[in-house]
């Protein structure tokens, strides 16, 4: 309990510093809000009058201490290109994009776990060497590649789905995810080769340890071995690993998204920085922060559980 009271707190605090530092940056870079909403009717009195209205004269600590308390009350302010409420704004596409990135993150999970352990079983001879080169082609390509490839062949040729038509997660949850489906798949598959490929070595590795063999030389076998001790030995590193993804899995949805024509919080975001949003992408931002540190929380706990040695070493 005190490891995760320590992880929790160390959530926390890293959540305040990528906030200040979101909230921060369009402090520095170049482009004002006000000018980019007044557009062509911008003058000096306008842009100052709008800067003033929007709270943008006032210290930047001010600004921020102001926004970190609206963030824990469920206020993020109001959009400056939409006039609207951010959560209002956001709320529905909150939804889209975790979906597509837990469903990415699932495809991993049942893919490569599987993969790697029957290809540490496979060691040398041609089918090995096959299995290593196409895994090596899964990584070198990018999702939105694969994300284009996949959109020419399910939806040009072989309309299983309708480019862009892309049903309400509220009115048609199972048409929603049938649709996150391709997306999920081109993020996911990079992915699944660097897993393989982990756990494939971290299995390997942990086969060559003592344990191992004064376990089948005491007459267990192979397979008992290999899912009794070992694979529990190597999920250690690969869970690390996996929960290090999810920032590639939420940066790879942003993009895909523009991919597939989903109304997600990648699309938004864009349009958002084009606009000078700052509102909105800072609120953006910190959620996709969220999802990527909670993950890395969560791995560490689950770590802590699988191997006892973490457990002593946490002060559990």
């Amino acid at each position: 309990m005190k490891y995760a009271a320590k992880r929790i707190a160390m959530l926390l605090l890293t959540m305040v510093i990528v906030s200040f530092l979101a909230f921060a940056a369009f402090d520095v870079i170049s482009g004002d809000p006000a000018t980019a909403m007044l557009g062509t009717q911008a003058t000096a009195e306008k842009v100052e009058a709008l800067r003033e209205e929007l709270g943008l004269n006032r210290p930047l600590l001010v600004r921020y201490g102001e926004w970190l308390t609206g963030f824990f009350t469920g206020d993020l302010g109001t959009s400056y290109s939409y006039r609207q409420p951010v959560w209002d704004l956001i709320a529905p596409k909150v939804g889209v994009t975790l979906c597509l990135s837990a469903l990415s993150f699932l495809l991993i999970v049942v893919v490569s776990i599987p993969l790697g352990v029957r290809a540490a079983g496979r060691e040398g001879g041609r089918l090995d060497a096959a299995a290593t080169a196409f895994n090596q082609l899964c990584m070198a390509v990018p999702p939105f590649f694969t994300g284009i490839l996949l959109t020419w062949i399910f939806s040009t040729i072989l309309h299983v789905f309708v480019h862009g038509s892309f049903p309400s997660l509220g009115d048609n949850f199972g048409g929603a995810l049938e649709y996150l489906l391709f997306p999920a798949v081109a993020i996911a598959i990079p992915r699944v080769a660097m897993t393989v490929r982990m756990l494939r070595s971290t299995i390997r590795q942990e086969m060559g340890r003592a344990y191992v063999r004064t376990a089948i030389s005491r007459g267990n076998g192979r397979p008992g071995v290999l899912y009794g001790h070992v694979l529990k030995n190597s999920l250690v590193p690969v869970v690390t690993f996996l929960a290090q993804t999810m920032a590639e899995i939420v940066a790879g949805s942003i993009v895909v998204e523009q991919v597939f024509a989903i109304p997600g919080l990648g699309r938004l975001l864009v349009a958002s920085i084009g606009s000078r949003d700052y509102p909105v992408v800072q609120a953006i931002v910190v959620i996709l922060a969220l999802w990527v540190v909670l993950a890395g929380t969560a791995a560490d706990l689950i770590n802590q559980r699988i191997d006892p040695r973490l457990r002593l070493g946490g002060g559990a």
